[in-house]
């Protein structure tokens, strides 16, 4: 297991799906590994006190289906956030990555996430303490800076420093943060992209595993930016149409293209739903992330009116999730998904 974990930097990270508050739970994540059993997941960003101090099932708790998968933390204070890590460690996860890149207000208003951006020293001794107490990857996800900084010099501040300190990969969202005048919504779309400022931090860092991350939109777009970094990782994208995953597999690991097994997804998901449902929980939980699956194929609308009235209703069971399934014509393409 040991030598398992530590291989998937530079193999599984060539494809990943972000972390997003909200969304990437873990019903989500379970969803999407059955449509790629190679690309690596990510959880929503959690709160380093909360791990330490908090409900660990409910927050970290997650289905060994999901490897590989790592998780997210945020916090600036680096005793905390190492405590965190080897919790996380205990807990199975394959890789702790460190938010240097969300600017919602409540991440601000405890110095973590973009804010970090101004203080890569910081980061970097967060970095060596999490590196010093676990055995697994430690990663960082970043902006190319914030606010008014120039992205050249805060770029290369902060990525000098956390591989110094011993990090396995850099994720860069290609975009800036601006904590001052910008809503959180606002920042995944405003601040223009700039790729090109993340190729040049990897082609002075041939040798560091150097990912991208920002408004890609297709399994070819990501594929054509690893001509000049080592990983592309899809957020809104890989969501609202989960369906392009079913292609990730053969796109970026070699695997033979084939149809895609939706009676298979259909089984898999009613009993996960089943499961859920017996430990207290709602089909919503679950439904809730596959709204977007079937975008394009007949039956879709009715897929989609099925999920968000019936699926939400107290008492639904997987029965319902069948019946919306039952609403779509796969065809049998995948890639139409």
């Amino acid at each position: 297991m040991e030598k398992e974990r530590k291989s998937h930097i530079g193999v599984s990270q060539r494809f990943a799906i972000a972390p997003m508050m909200d969304w990437t739970d873990r019903h989500c994540r379970f969803f999407h590994r059955q449509l790629t059993a190679r690309a690596l997941l990510y959880t929503e960003m959690v709160v380093a006190d909360a791990v330490i101090q908090g409900v660990r099932d409910r927050l970290l708790g997650f289905d060994q289906a999901e490897h590989p998968v790592a998780l997210q933390l945020g916090g600036s204070d680096p005793a905390k956030l190492a405590e965190a890590a080897r919790i996380g460690e205990a807990f199975g996860y394959d890789e702790i990555n460190l938010n240097v890149g969300c600017p919602s207000d409540r991440v601000q208003s405890g110095t973590f996430g973009a804010c970090l951006m101004k203080v890569p020293d910081l980061v970097a001794e967060s970095v060596a303490a999490m590196k010093a107490t676990v055995k697994i990857p430690v990663t960082v996800k970043c902006r190319i800076g914030v606010d008014e900084q120039d992205p050249e010099p805060a770029l290369d501040a902060l990525a000098n420093g956390v591989f110094e300190a011993g990090a396995d990969a850099l994720w860069v969202h290609a975009r800036k943060a601006w904590l001052e005048g910008l809503s959180p919504k606002e920042n995944r779309d405003i601040p223009p992209l700039d790729y090109n400022r993340v190729y040049r931090l990897k082609a002075g860092k041939p040798n560091k595993f150097i990912g991208i991350n920002g408004g890609i939109q297709s399994l070819d777009e990501a594929r054509g930016h690893l001509d000049h970094v080592d990983g592309a990782m899809l957020g809104r994208s890989a969501y609202h149409t989960p369906g392009i995953l079913a292609g990730v597999d053969a796109a970026f690991y070699g695997t033979e293209p084939a149809a895609f097994d939706f009676a298979a997804l259909i089984d898999a998901m009613a009993d996960y739903a089943a499961r859920h449902i017996e430990q207290g929980g709602r089909l919503g939980h679950v439904t809730r992330h596959m709204v977007g699956l079937f975008h394009g194929l007949p039956g879709a609308r009715r897929y989609r009116q099925i999920l968000s009235t019936d699926a939400t209703r107290p008492g639904a069971g997987p029965d319902v999730l069948k019946t919306a399934f039952a609403a779509v014509e796969f065809g049998g393409a995948a890639e139409a998904a």
